[in-house]
């Protein structure tokens, strides 16, 4: 099973009410909470921990995981609120307001951190759950504790605006984190951000400098990048229409997750035997994956079955 370990949050979305008026439409949802439900309806075992309301919104974000087949054995539940996102979008991008005060996410302590089963191959982390205190905190010593004895993958999936006032904290955060783990995902725009300018190659050699066995660099409409001590690899995407993308980084991360578990490489030991054949597998289902998402409207990932995936 691949846990996912981070945000779970409600995006309101924009939408138009039936009389023509513009309005926001509640959906379940969170960078990393995304990344479970994906990996849940690619028919990959996954499961799902954060700390979550037992107020409604925090019943629909339960209810939505277990619907997408993932596992909610290891939420930590709490009577404090949902955190809520509004979200505004711009020619497809799109760009968040979050309320995220005393939340049952934010509010998360070491002291809320599972044991974990012998199923649990590999650990996912990212998303705005690695800003604040204490949540980011208990999520860093989550990591920290299993470094080393399971898979693990981050994606900062960073937000300039959320981060505001805290940058110095949170780059020590993710430099940390960067280098316990084994696979870190970034876009292009966080690759700057985290690395400054600078040719992508020479900048993902600076994160594997850092510790991890793979760097992933995902270009939006131009594919996705792997990197290795090895060489690298390079996906194209296929032409999609995009209708937003709210999600798409996300179901990338699951899609390439998921085909490492298709490969039977979700362990240290495997992913550093990975070939350049079954690197271009997981990169092209990841791209695949997040296609589809893209070309809906909010974080709606595929079943297994729209891509094609069986068994």
């Amino acid at each position: 099973m691949i846990l996912c370990c981070g945000e779970a949050l409600i995006d309101m979305l924009p939408r138009v009410s039936t009389a023509g008026e513009a309005c926001f439409a509640p959906y379940a949802g969170g960078a990393v909470f995304n990344t479970a439900i994906a990996l849940g309806r690619l028919g990959t075992p996954a499961g799902f921990f954060s700390g979550v309301s037992t107020d409604m919104l925090g019943e629909i974000l339960a209810d939505t995981l277990t619907a997408s087949k993932v596992d909610t054995s290891l939420l930590a539940r709490s009577d404090r609120p949902t955190t809520v996102a509004f979200v505004k979008l711009t020619d497809g991008q799109a760009s968040y307001a979050f309320y995220d005060e005393a939340t049952a996410g934010r509010m998360l302590a070491t002291t809320d951190l599972p044991a974990l089963p012998d199923r649990v191959q590999a650990l996912f982390f990212g998303g705005i759950s690695l800003v604040n205190d204490p949540a980011a905190a208990s999520y860093e010593a989550l990591l920290a504790r299993e470094a080393g004895r399971r898979l693990i993958m981050i994606d900062p999936n960073i937000r300039p605006g959320f981060i505001a006032g805290q940058e110095a904290t949170y780059r020590a955060r993710i430099s940390r984190m960067i280098a316990q783990s084994d696979i870190v995902k970034l876009s292009d725009e966080d690759l700057h951000w985290l690395e400054g300018a600078g040719e992508t190659e020479a900048l993902a050699a600076r994160l594997l400098a850092q510790g991890p066995a793979l760097v992933l660099i995902t270009e939006g409409a131009e594919g996705a990048r792997a990197f290795s001590a090895g060489g690298s690899r390079r996906r194209p995407a296929g032409k999609v229409t995009v209708v937003d993308t709210v999600g798409a980084g996300d179901t990338f991360n699951a899609g390439f997750l998921a085909g490492l578990a298709r490969e039977g490489a979700l362990s240290r030991a495997r992913l550093a035997g990975l070939t350049a054949a079954q690197t271009d597998a997981c990169l092209d289902l990841g791209i695949r994956a997040a296609g589809v998402t893209v070309s809906r409207a909010g974080a709606n990932p595929p079943w297994a079955h729209e891509i094609g995936l069986c068994g």
